[in-house]
């Protein structure tokens, strides 16, 4: 069984292998009972959006960690996949930059990806 951080890099080696870009991950353990963590990644187009979130979700599947709620925005602009300890959140840019994830949990604690993604 993963604990949640090594599903949360599994998610998001997966992002950085289909081109995602600027994702982040945050700690929200001390600060939440939503999740553990939250991956927040930008795609260039509503089709990468899906992109990246059907590779995460086949990615964590794999390892035994199956998507718990999918919820989509009708756009294609904004895609929230939760795994239980992990919550990722795909957007556009344009709507990245509007909801602002980063400044709203600017509590949580940024976790360094350096490691896992190039």
């Amino acid at each position: 069984m993963l604990t949640p951080k090594e599903v949360a890099l599994a998610a998001a080696r997966a992002l950085d292998d289909k081109k995602g870009l600027d994702i982040k991950l945050l700690a929200i353990t001390d600060i939440s009972t939503l999740a553990d963590y939250f991956l927040i990644c930008t795609g260039t187009s509503n089709t990468h959006v899906k992109t990246l979130c059907d590779a995460v979700e086949e990615a964590l599947d794999s390892l035994g960690e199956p998507v718990l709620r999918r919820e989509g925005h009708r756009s294609g602009t904004w895609v929230l996949l939760d795994f239980g300890c992990l919550v990722l959140h795909v957007f556009t840019d344009e709507t990245r930059k509007f909801y602002d994830l980063e400044r709203l949990w600017s509590d949580a604690v940024p976790v360094a990806l350096e490691t896992v993604i190039s």
